[in-house]
């Protein structure tokens, strides 16, 4: 499918994408429906527990706009810069910066991240943040990837699986192209 079709049908045709084929995923109303069941259940659990939403950068941040907006309850915000892609679609050596301004000791943290593939970002990160002393780390992502897994990791909040296949859109990108597309597709190669 060209990139013009698919914008059309998501009603984006005022963004200029440039020619990169892809196929369409999901589409802008499917992803703002998950979102929203997601912050429902995120209400639920998280009610009385005043979580701290720590997003991995960059592939995150509309997901995590949209997710703290879908919560019932005041939300404290931070982030993380975590690549590995470095402007291919296969990962390559992982690299960390900045970190969270407040104590996470005895805060409960909702890792956030637009994807889950390998697991060695959020596995690493993890191990990272359990010496900071938090309550409890939990993993929300809205795509989780089980067949590219190369570490074991525990995933509670899930979006939606997809197959071992390179996304853009929806804040993902590829080459730091397309993260302002509203909708997720899937790069044809």
């Amino acid at each position: 499918m060209n990139t013009d079709s698919i914008s059309k049908a998501n009603g984006a045709d005022d963004i200029d994408i440039k020619s990169k084929p892809f196929e369409l995923l999901f589409a802008q109303d499917r992803i703002e429906q998950k979102v929203k069941e997601m912050g429902e259940r995120l209400s639920a659990d998280y009610a009385d527990k005043n979580p701290v939403f720590l997003g991995v950068l960059k592939g995150c941040f509309v997901f995590m706009a949209d997710l703290v907006r879908a919560v019932d309850f005041p939300s404290e915000v931070e982030f993380m810069s975590a690549h590995s892609y470095n402007g291919g679609t296969e990962p390559g050596k992982l690299t960390l910066s900045g970190g969270s301004d407040v104590s996470l000791k005895g805060r409960h943290v909702l890792l956030v991240e637009g994807v889950v593939d390998t697991g060695m970002t959020a596995s690493s990160l993890i191990e990272s943040l359990w010496e900071m002393e938090p309550a409890s780390v939990e993993i929300v992502t809205l795509l989780n990837k089980t067949g590219r897994r190369k570490r074991s990791l525990h995933v509670k909040y899930v979006g939606f699986e997809v197959e071992n296949d390179f996304v853009i859109g929806y804040g993902m990108d590829h080459g730091q192209m397309y993260r302002n597309l509203p909708f997720i597709g899937k790069v044809v190669e």
